[in-house]
């Protein structure tokens, strides 16, 4: 993660602006038949639901937790430590939904992460600072090719990731269609990729296709530094660092953006949970009405339509329109009899690829760790701590996952939110925040097995980083160690799977969640997919949120 100083302006709660011109704000009541109804309440539904409202449909929300979120919630661990359970950084959320649904006036305050971390088992360390002079001092000690070469790679991607994020913004266009509006998508489409010349052009179908491991290659000779790196391009993935297809989920990566600072990530405020109670705060506003505990058992339809949906209560809501923010599988195999869906579609859902492959290990401390690297607290302690030494530590394990195993030396991507934000912590103590891969859903005793290894999976978490910061076990107060099933029984997300789906070549932008139905619509008329299992994926984005939304409310293509 590369850092950018800044953060979103925030409003009084009290002091909001009126709704922007063409919108209209309404009383929430309950009804019993909706223009539009939202089905699971994460942060993309809530997206979902917000720009309906907005745009004046009576919309409703239905959650089957107690809270909104999905993925995107905090709570406390221990009295007075709070930690975002599963997500828990912030950046790819897109700068036109934070301004068109005023979240900075609901709440949401972002604070920038200042560098990436590497220590390293021989004492030495990699800092990847903001400043690119102490990244360039500390990458001296390595190589001078790399301190060359690390802003020019940064500049090569921030230009390819300029022109992957005009896909973000585009409902992808059905293929072989002759309808006008498709033939309009595909005629766009041309244009940008023309737009981008010959060179970068190729660059990006190189960068699609190659391994991070191998593009790295290409630019640096540093082991930590390329296996550092690297580890962006497997995240929520069942792949390794040498898996042909990972340089694009690297790229995914590099997409972050904090108030206009390109390739920056952040904290929010309060933990992740403020996401979701922005969005929701700004949903309700504009009119949603958003209700909690009321789990969809079966979506209701006649005569190929999508005509409301049944609790799990057995209320029936009905509705015009209905929009599915679970994954593929779970909407379409789970929520709705396989009659009802053209057999080829069905089956292609059936080999949609979810593959949970990652855990999170949350920390309540007694005090900051100390890395035998850079001994003390300081300001690499306020940024992302990546621990990936080399790539071969990376590989063994991978190595471990496809035979069904947690990885004994995981990659493990930390963050210590209290030096952010100290709200989340009492004074003197911290939390500590660690992504965990590989922690494969099925493991080779079967995935209910992981009842019975959760405290093995987190013990192994903890060793490892113990390895760099030795008087971390020592420190801990509290843990809390989530699995993949934990994450799937606690979020809805099938296997586990972070971004809802892997974000394989074959299951992205005209193939996202099915080859003919990556236009948010389904086969059945007036149920749309507004999930990170829609284009353009997973994260904390909010992009396939807003663009179902459009597509709901009959726009063509998204600003």
């Amino acid at each position: 993660m590369l850092p950018h100083p800044g953060t979103i302006r925030r409003f009084p709660r009290a002091d909001l602006p009126t709704p922007p011109p063409g919108t209209r704000r309404t009383d929430a009541c309950p009804v019993k038949r909706y223009d539009a109804i939202v089905i699971g309440g994460g942060h993309n539904g809530l997206v979902t639901a917000a720009y309906l409202a907005r745009a004046g449909l009576r919309t409703v929300l239905l959650e089957k937790n107690e809270r909104v979120g999905g993925a995107t919630y905090s709570e406390e661990i221990r009295p007075g430590f709070t930690v975002s359970v599963f997500s828990y950084v912030v950046s790819l959320l897109r700068p036109q939904i934070i301004d068109d649904l005023n979240l900075a006036g609901h709440g949401l305050q972002l604070h920038p992460l200042d560098g990436t971390f590497t220590p390293l088992r021989d004492g030495r360390a990699l800092m990847r600072w903001h400043d690119p002079a102490l990244t360039r001092e500390s990458l001296l000690q390595f190589s001078r090719r790399d301190a060359d070469n690390y802003p020019r790679f940064g500049h090569r991607m921030h230009l390819l990731s300029r022109a992957v994020r005009e896909l973000l913004t585009m409902r992808p266009p059905r293929v072989g269609s002759l309808q006008p509006g498709e033939l309009s998508g595909m005629a766009r489409l041309a244009r940008h990729f023309a737009s981008l010349g010959d060179r970068r052009f190729h660059e990006l179908a190189r960068l699609m296709t190659a391994s991070s491991s191998d593009y790295l290659d290409r630019w640096f000779e540093t082991e930590p530094l390329k296996a550092t790196m690297a580890a962006s391009g497997i995240i929520g993935t069942f792949l390794g660092i040498r898996s042909p297809g990972t340089a694009y989920v690297l790229l995914h990566h590099y997409m972050g953006e904090i108030d206009g600072a390109s390739r920056s990530w952040g904290f929010a405020q309060g933990g992740m949970g403020s996401v979701a109670e922005a969005l929701a705060s700004s949903a309700r506003w504009f009119g949603a009405e958003i209700r909690t505990g009321a789990g969809v058992s079966r979506i209701l339809t006649r005569n190929g339509r999508a005509t409301g949906v049944v609790l799990e209560d057995g209320e029936e809501i009905t509705g015009k329109r209905v929009a599915s923010s679970l994954d593929p599988r779970l909407t379409f195999l789970r929520l709705l009899p396989e009659e009802d869906l053209p057999g080829s579609f069905v089956a292609t859902i059936r080999r949609y690829r979810l593959r949970g492959s990652s855990g999170k290990v949350n920390l309540a401390l007694d005090g900051l760790p100390d890395f035998t690297a850079m001994p003390g607290p300081g300001p690499h302690l306020q940024g992302a701590i990546s621990i990936s030494p080399d790539r071969e530590t990376m590989d063994r394990a991978y190595d471990d996952a496809k035979y069904g195993k947690y990885s004994r030396e995981p990659y493990l991507d930390v963050l210590i939110p209290s030096l952010i934000d100290p709200t989340l912590a009492p004074p003197g103590r911290h939390v500590m925040s660690i992504f965990v891969q590989y922690a494969p859903y099925a493991l080779a005793e079967g995935a209910a097995d992981w009842d019975n290894q959760r405290d093995a999976f987190g013990d192994a978490v903890i060793r490892t980083l113990a390895q760099y910061a030795p008087n971390l076990p020592d420190l801990i107060l509290e843990r809390q160690v989530l699995t993949p099933l934990d994450i799937e029984r606690r979020t809805g997300l099938g296997e586990g799977n972070i971004f809802q789906g892997e974000l394989g070549l074959d299951q992205l932008f005209f193939l996202r969640p099915a080859p003919g139905w990556a236009q948010f619509r389904t086969p059945l008329t007036g149920l749309f997919l507004c999930g990170s299992g829609a284009h353009p994926g997973g994260g904390v984005m909010g992009a396939p949120g807003k663009l179902a939304a459009d597509a709901m409310i009959g726009r063509r293509r998204s600003a």
